[in-house]
């Protein structure tokens, strides 16, 4: 992406956002932003970058609209030039909205929309976070009682007898066959 630095000291680097009708099919589009390209051309700006945006959703309709698309352009240009390109995007038929900043010095121009096609390839949407959750909640509830059980298991388990001793053995047998706890 380019640096923005002005090739001399007449000129300044401008970013110039344009919002406009989002419902233009794509001949009636071209048109316009040929329309757009002529003005520039005749503000003699010279082009740095251009930025064109997908359609977007707006905070509060702006006439009439909740979506509109933009275009962001990086403009060299004389100062004494830029009020009548003001202007001139004010009359401009199609145009919503428009703004026009100086960035900063050493402002490297970035393409947002490709950065947002990235985004919106990779992002999560809702159900995919709730799913994700809730299959972590049962990971969670399955170890949890795996150690449960493992740990009721080693408490089962006793230390190994030795084995009995014959005499020993026939006591304890005797004792279990006899009568006498039958009480006959």
């Amino acid at each position: 992406m380019p640096t923005l630095i002005p090739s001399s000291e007449d000129v300044r680097v401008y970013e110039i956002a344009v919002m406009y009708l989002p419902d233009l099919d794509q001949k009636a589009e071209g048109a316009f932003l040929k329309e757009i390209d002529e003005l520039f051309a005749e503000a003699q700006a010279k082009r740095l970058f251009v930025d064109p945006w997908s359609k977007r959703g707006l905070a509060y309709k702006i006439g009439g609209y909740r979506e509109a698309k933009f275009i962001i352009y990086y403009e060299e240009m004389s100062p004494a030039d830029i009020r009548e390109l003001d202007r001139q995007l004010r009359l401009q038929k199609g145009v919503l909205r428009h703004l026009i900043v100086i960035p900063p010095k050493g402002y490297e121009a970035v393409s947002y929309e490709e950065r947002y096609q990235q985004w919106l390839q990779t992002r999560e949407t809702v159900a995919d976070v709730r799913q994700r959750k809730k299959e972590e909640r049962l990971k969670q509830t399955v170890v949890a009682q795996a150690k449960r059980t493992t740990k009721r298991m080693e408490q089962k388990k006793e230390e190994p007898k030795e084995p009995l001793k014959v005499q020993e053995f026939e006591k304890q047998l005797e004792k279990l066959i006899s009568d006498d706890d039958l009480k006959l």
